[in-house]
């Protein structure tokens, strides 16, 4: 048994920088190099490939990038574990070994499956929904890299899985070794989005070396603590505030739950070591949960836009106008029409752009005819009939078709978690013994207040960063503090109340709160702020990636003690 192993990532997204897998190989040693594709949009848009394709499914551009790189990895020993089998593990294994051939290289080639529940989704209670696919855990990943494979492709497992599969091998984990496997899911969950982890999207991007970003490696220990860094010489930095802010995306209450563990979020500890090094050490795990979260994707509908430009005096009554006339005249109402007026505008303007407002209407209806051309015809013929001043952002298109997310649970009995080996040979993979009912976390209320002496108005982002995302049709905005007293002061001003009060799209949601002092954090989820989840779109930022750092621009009175 190995006292360590380098575990790096080289992809975040469906999207994600190219280039990575060969930086991540010639930048310096690894053992492994994961590469997360899978998101809920992309599950979504894997489904639309895979009915017009059955062949299809899985993300092709990883494929692309082991023509390039498969030789380079099997050269440095390096094992690859990705879930860029998205809807179809199989054909992207068959696409590899094909390659493997091309290229004459002896690759092992291993996938996971089982997550599909597509073809069962009824029967389980479901629904009928396009994509159905179960949050599948680590050991089946860990059975294959066991039997040598050199490659390990998966379908929907969790994202931190990819980080733990490998760790239960290098140390062999079992079931049982809750603390280490949640010490490799909390690594696992901060390396899991790429660049995120050494500078990309952070609130203090300012203070470190930006510009071309390398991608984070976590060093496991047996005991599951690890080291989050980067390769030497790469961009970005990896620092307490980073890792933080990554620790805090897409996360719920101190308890993260996986098929494998539960690790509490607050139990962790976080060191500089060095620079570009931050040790995590002391995570807790838990028994993991019964049922395995599911991802459902729904095609519901067609959508289609128009974005009408207002400029100069009168922005409001133009707006009026053209919703009045356009209303009127649609041969056929959609379902669903909703209107935005975006005030980019300000008075005595420089430039014709700083003048202007953006009118938004957005289109849903199952029927195409009703949001499709006679939806765009009727804003176009309006152009010599309406306000002064009239201008498109583009011409409107013919709709295009939607999907909506949401989650499902199903007990992991009733998921066949399979591996199919390199030499063939399919093994059923069972699921934690320990697994039990999920306890839920509690919000958190806020401190009292003490007093922090004179206060100056100022950006909340002043003391505090964020770190904001998509869960479904909520969104989640985590902010921490740099020093004790500050987050002690954070923890009591910034109550549920007082979020609301800064976010107003957030006043009649439902909120909740919950603090991680050993991050010095707190973490509010915002329950259906994005609707129906980001394929919907029904939000200027349907992913809550910017959510954070409009509240960071929010002015609030901090004590000048902190100036």
């Amino acid at each position: 048994m190995t006292d360590v192993v380098r575990i790096g990532n080289a992809s975040g997204f469906y999207g994600d920088r190219f280039a990575a897998v060969q930086e991540m190989l010639e930048g310096g040693d690894l053992d492994y190099l994961t590469g997360d594709y899978l998101a809920e949009l992309t599950m979504l848009i894997l489904g639309r490939d895979r009915m017009k394709d059955p062949a299809t499914g899985y993300a092709k551009t990883f494929l692309r990038q082991m023509r390039e790189n498969l030789a380079l990895a099997l050269d440095r020993k390096v094992a690859i574990v990705t879930n860029a089998g998205g809807l179809n593990p199989h054909g992207l294994a068959v696409a590899l070994r094909e390659l493997a051939g091309e290229l004459g290289v002896d690759a092992q080639i291993a996938f996971v499956s089982g997550d599909d529940l597509s073809d069962r989704a009824g029967e389980l209670g479901l629904g009928s929904p396009l994509t159905a696919n179960a949050y599948l855990g680590a050991f089946g990943i860990k059975s294959a890299l066991t039997r040598g494979a050199d490659i390990v492709v998966t379908g929907r497992v969790t994202d931190a899985s990819l980080t733990v599969g490998p760790a239960a091998a290098a140390f062999d984990w079992g079931h049982r070794d809750l603390d280490p496997i949640a010490g490799a899911v909390i690594a696992g969950h901060v390396i899991e989005c790429g660049a995120q982890a050494t500078g990309g999207n952070y609130s203090f991007f300012t203070e470190i070396p930006m510009g071309h970003l390398g991608f984070p490696i976590a060093e496991l220990h047996p005991d599951g603590s690890s080291v989050i860094t980067k390769h030497e010489g790469t961009g970005g930095a990896v620092n307490l505030g980073t890792v933080t802010s990554q620790l805090l995306y897409e996360v719920r209450g101190p308890r993260y739950f996986n098929p494998d563990a539960t690790a509490r979020l607050d139990s962790v500890q976080l060191t500089q070591e060095g620079p570009d090094r931050v040790a995590i050490s002391a995570a807790t795990g838990e028994a993991p949960p019964r049922d395995l979260k599911v991802s459902l994707n729904n095609l519901a509908g067609i959508r289609n836009e128009v974005n009408v430009i207002l400029t100069g005096l009168d922005i409001e009554e133009k707006a009026a106008l053209f919703t009045e006339q356009f209303e009127a005249a649609l041969p056929e109402r959609p379902a669903e029409l909703e209107w935005t007026l975006v005030r980019h505008d300000r008075p005595d303007a420089d430039t014709e752009e700083q003048a202007s407002a953006i009118l938004h209407c957005v289109a849903r209806d199952t029927d195409p005819k009703k949001v499709g051309r006679q939806f765009s015809n009727t804003a176009v013929e309006l152009a010599l009939a309406s306000f002064p001043g009239f201008s498109l952002t583009a011409p409107p298109g013919n709709g295009s078709p939607y999907g909506v997310f949401e989650p499902g649970y199903v007990d992991a009995d009733l998921v066949e978690h399979r591996v199919t080996q390199p030499d063939g040979v399919t093994v059923a993979i069972d699921p934690s013994p320990l697994r039990t009912e999920p306890v839920a976390d509690d919000d958190d209320p806020a401190p009292a207040i003490t007093d922090w002496g004179p206060t100056r108005d100022r950006p909340l982002g002043a003391v505090a960063g964020a770190r904001s995302g998509d869960k479904g049709g909520s969104a989640n905005v985590g902010l921490w503090a740099r020093s004790d007293d500050e987050y002690a002061w954070l923890d009591s001003f910034l109550t549920t109340d007082k979020l609301k009060e800064l976010l107003p799209e957030a006043a009649d949601l439902e909120v909740h709160r919950y603090r991680l002092p050993n991050l010095r954090a707190i973490n509010f989820v915002i329950e259906g702020l994005l609707g129906r989840g980001v394929a919907e779109n029904v939000r200027f930022d349907p992913q809550a990636k910017g959510l954070g750092e409009w509240l960071r621009s929010r002015h609030v009175p901090i004590p000048e003690r902190f100036a």
